[in-house]
């Protein structure tokens, strides 16, 4: 039986499948391009759709919107397993498609789901038939277009970024599916309190496949009242859904390093929290802290350096949950530390001039074996040359007014008066 089949085992499914919308007019959210008037919807209308990549959260509708365009379609439907497809699997598809093609006129839409899954060859053996037309692709991710889905795949298609539902929209499909004789709970006669209604809301972060199977749930267990209370939708849906894509990874990372850099010591502990419930490896997270303690903390407080290495090092030992203590203890301290970029502009800096100039040769008097050398512990007014000539008036190191930093600081503004 395909994905997308309704039958006379509906009763049966879950009430998230079976409230799966049929049509555009059932259709919630992504009004930025599926709304009345826009190109996508007319494609659908006119059965003339293009290979495109749905990508976006779980349950904003990648798969429903598939499911609509083979209703819709006059096209043969395939709907093919991303995690185990190989290349014979797709091979065997195209030519299909070919045949369908050259003998009945008749086109296949191919249609994975979380296409980020195959592998690249994978997704390589795609690419003749979608760029000839044999197939058009419909694909859908949850992950980040650019970092798993190959470049000359997702520039012959159309990518399409869907938005998770509003808690307006969530409400109005839990209401549906509570008052839905024929695909919800209508014979059930069951309602639902306002303010459990807007905790399943926000509880289940945009995810309506999750605030539907907590509804059927709390409705389930409800029998003898017939009402949805706060305390039911609780007891339904005990954890906060915080999992993440690679996208939403990208994000709380970006937010975390950012609160760091930012001194914003409250904010950097909750993304620390989302990070460490989300999954993310703690040692990555660790990594993470102990660049940022270079890289942005720097020469205001060497220190916090040594504070990251050290929850490095615990973290390794300890493992979770108890790595989370070193973690935030870290996080903390280089919160409140003062903040210095120069070590991090100095090498950057530095970096630029190798590239850009060509190798120049070091100086004779510290070069290896140089009988010229005169150590400067011993003889504090000699006079070495330790850059090549070109490059003599360079200056790559810019110490800042901050934290430990700013009496070098004051040191290096004494002697430009000089």
């Amino acid at each position: 039986m395909d994905l997308f089949d309704y039958n006379k085992t509906e009763k049966h499914k879950p009430l998230a499948e079976r409230m799966r919308p049929k049509n555009l007019s059932e259709f919630f959210g992504q009004k930025h391009f599926i709304g009345e008037g826009k190109i996508l919807h007319k494609l659908i209308e006119t059965d003339k759709v293009t290979s495109m990549i749905l990508q976006g959260p779980p349950s904003s509708g990648k798969t429903s919107l598939a499911y609509i365009i083979s209703q819709m379609t006059e096209a043969h439907f395939v709907k093919l397993n991303a995690v185990s497809l190989g290349i014979a699997d797709v091979r065997s598809a195209i030519e299909t498609a070919k045949n369908d093609l050259r003998h009945y006129g008749k086109r296949t839409i191919v249609f994975i789901d979380e296409i980020h899954a195959m592998k690249s060859n994978v997704q390589m053996a795609l690419l003749p038939a979608v760029e000839d037309g044999t197939i058009t692709l419909i694909a859908a991710t949850t992950e980040s277009v650019m970092h798993d889905i190959i470049p000359p795949l997702v520039s012959r298609c159309r990518v399409y970024h869907l938005h998770p539902l509003s808690p307006d929209e969530m409400k109005e499909i839990v209401r549906i599916a509570l008052t839905d004789s024929e695909r919800g709970m209508g014979d059930e006669h069951v309602t639902i309190d306002d303010d459990a209604l807007d905790y399943l809301v926000d509880v289940s972060n945009g995810d309506i496949r999750n605030a539907l199977q907590a509804l059927e749930t709390a409705a389930y267990s409800v029998w003898d009242t017939k009402t949805i209370t706060l305390d039911k939708v609780k007891e339904a849906y005990e954890l906060r859904l915080n999992s993440t894509s690679t996208s939403d990874f990208y994000n709380l990372v970006s937010a975390f390093i950012k609160s760091m850099r930012g001194s914003q010591t409250d904010a950097a502990v909750y993304w620390l929290a989302r990070l460490l419930y989300a999954g993310v490896d703690p040692l990555y997270i660790a990594r993470r802290i102990v660049v940022h303690s270079a890289e942005d903390v720097g020469m205001a407080n060497p220190h916090a350096l040594q504070v990251a290495i050290a929850a490095k090092q615990a973290v390794e030992f300890l493992g979770m949950p108890e790595a989370r203590l070193p973690l935030a203890e870290a996080v903390i301290y280089i919160c409140e530390s003062p903040k210095s970029n120069s070590a991090y502009k100095a090498i950057n800096k530095a970096m630029d001039v190798v590239k850009s100039n060509k190798a120049y040769d070091v100086p004779d008097n510290i070069k290896d074996g140089s009988k010229s050398y005169v150590n400067p512990l011993d003889h504090p007014d000699s006079r070495m040359e330790y850059l090549p000539p070109e490059l003599k008036r360079i200056r790559l190191y810019q110490p800042q007014e901050a934290g430990v930093e700013a009496k070098i600081h004051t040191r290096y503004a004494a002697k430009e008066r000089k």
